[in-house]
């Protein structure tokens, strides 16, 4: 018989074993990947670093798993070994399904502000406008 304690050791345990996978297809992935990463998902990169390191017990929230499959470019065997491990950690919380949600990628351009501070304001700005409009659409 299994108890709360044991279950958290076998959850603790999958969450690393999904983590696992996502560190290695980081690295198998081009320079600048977690970068693109972290934009994608509106974080910064040490959010990134810490779902994919597998001595965290963070776990990696189920809203952005389509996008870290999109961003990173998992293969069907990557995505198959992350899903599995990542429905043994936790059973009651399935991330979505890939046909749920179609992304786009826009490029906006906008005027160099010929500073770096306020080109980075700027960037923030636009990063956060785009996030209230998306969650806003998406009833969040």
């Amino acid at each position: 018989m299994k108890t709360s304690s044991s279950r958290a050791v076998a959850d603790v345990s999958a969450v690393a074993d999904y983590k696992r996978v996502l560190q290695q297809v980081l690295e198998n992935r081009p320079a600048g990947t977690r970068l693109r990463l972290a934009e994608a998902l509106g974080k910064n990169r040490s959010f990134i670093s810490q779902i994919a390191n597998p001595n965290y017990s963070v776990p990696i929230p189920a809203a952005h798993i389509e996008r870290i499959f999109e961003t990173c470019h998992f293969l069907a065997t990557e995505k198959a070994q992350f899903l599995a491990a990542y429905r043994r950690a936790h059973p009651h919380r399935v991330p979505s399904n890939s046909g749920d949600k179609h992304w786009r990628e826009l490029v906006l351009r906008v005027p160099d502000l010929r500073d770096r501070d306020k080109n980075r304001q700027l960037d923030e700005l636009l990063k956060e406008m785009l996030q209230r409009m998306l969650r806003l659409i998406e009833g969040k």
